[in-house]
């Protein structure tokens, strides 16, 4: 599927298309002397090549920088029993900060925080706080809900799809807002939602990927990790078809298969958490929202055949979220796709 200028809908703004930076810094902030322990929670591998490694090169970064001493626990299923005794685990050695990947750690962090009063714990992608419990959130449903907008614009069939795993809180506002991104650009469009159970499954992806293209999906936005890959796989069998990744910029690895990328690097909030210890500046309570307004962190990227006039009104659409001319939907209540 490649995509050829035509006449769009009435235009309503631009987003630019901004280059991947190193996460924001303040470059002249005191630096802590070595020694800061920091334990890392991670529900999946650390290499799944989406959300769960964004969050460990984000502890990586803040590793290097502030001379951190990193323990890391993954591969921990996302449920609550299991959460809780890693996090206990990495409490235990005696760590200065915890910081938990992801909104399925929710409940766990409030439980085990409660037992560790003199540690702090974070946890990114979500709201929960408390006493030494802090939230650091990406606001992924911004990018995710341009991807939307863009599909709307870019869509021939006018049948877009949405696939995602499990279905923490910032995977509903992500599906939410992309469906809303759709419905501002092509009111017409119809979207096809999928929770398949699996984040990393690549033969569940690849099926349900199948199952949408053969539904007339012609692009589909991915929120998955591991799995990703088999979403590319059913492109590639049927010969038609496009993506949309999320989380980092799959459009410079392979154009042909990603029309967009609604990057939402939460590697940013694990960074400025670490940052924000490390400077004395993190306090329990707290719930750091980072959005549009910071592109390190998070924006759209297109592929290079995406019109011009597609991408000036993407960037007018971000500039409006940024402003708060547009309010972003995280709320669903439309059908399902299920899975085949």
């Amino acid at each position: 599927m490649r995509f050829v200028p035509k006449a769009l809908v009435a235009a309503v703004g631009i987003f630019a298309v901004g280059a991947c930076g190193a996460p924001a810094t303040t470059e002249n902030a005191p630096q802590q002397p070595p020694g800061i322990r920091v334990g890392l929670l991670l529900a999946g591998p650390r290499h799944d090549g989406g959300f769960m490694e964004a969050g460990y090169n984000g502890a990586k970064r803040a590793e290097q920088q502030f001379g951190a001493e990193l323990a890391v626990v993954d591969q921990v299923a996302p449920k609550q029993p299991e959460l809780e005794r890693a996090l206990r685990e990495l409490a235990g050695r005696g760590v200065d900060l915890v910081v938990a990947q992801g909104g399925q750690n929710n409940a766990a962090a409030e439980v085990v925080a409660a037992e560790f009063p003199r540690t702090t714990f974070v946890v990114t992608q979500s709201d929960v706080t408390g006493p030494n419990l802090a939230s650091y959130e990406v606001l992924q449903e911004q990018s995710a809900w341009l991807a939307g907008a863009a599909a709307g614009l870019l869509t021939e069939s006018g049948v877009v799809g949405h696939m995602s795993g499990i279905r923490p809180v910032p995977g509903l506002k992500g599906r939410a807002a992309f469906v809303a991104g759709v419905a501002h650009t092509n009111p017409g469009a119809r979207v096809l939602t999928n929770f398949s159970g699996d984040q990393d499954d690549v033969e569940l992806a690849r099926r349900v990927a199948t199952a949408e293209l053969d539904a007339g999906a012609d692009l589909i936005f991915t929120m998955l990790n591991a799995g990703r890959p088999g979403v590319a796989e059913a492109i590639r069998a049927a010969g038609k078809g496009r993506q949309f990744g999320n989380v980092r910029d799959f459009t410079a690895e392979d154009p042909a298969v990603f029309a967009g990328s609604a990057i939402a690097d939460s590697g940013v909030a694990v960074f400025r958490a670490i940052e924000d210890f490390a400077n004395g500046g993190l306090h329990g309570g707290e719930n750091v929202r980072i959005g549009l307004e910071t592109p390190d962190a998070v924006r759209l990227t297109l592929a290079p055949d995406v019109p011009e006039q597609v991408r000036a009104e993407l960037d007018a659409l971000s500039e409006r979220i940024v402003s708060g001319e547009i309010e972003v939907s995280t709320t669903y209540t439309g059908p399902e796709f299920p899975n085949p």
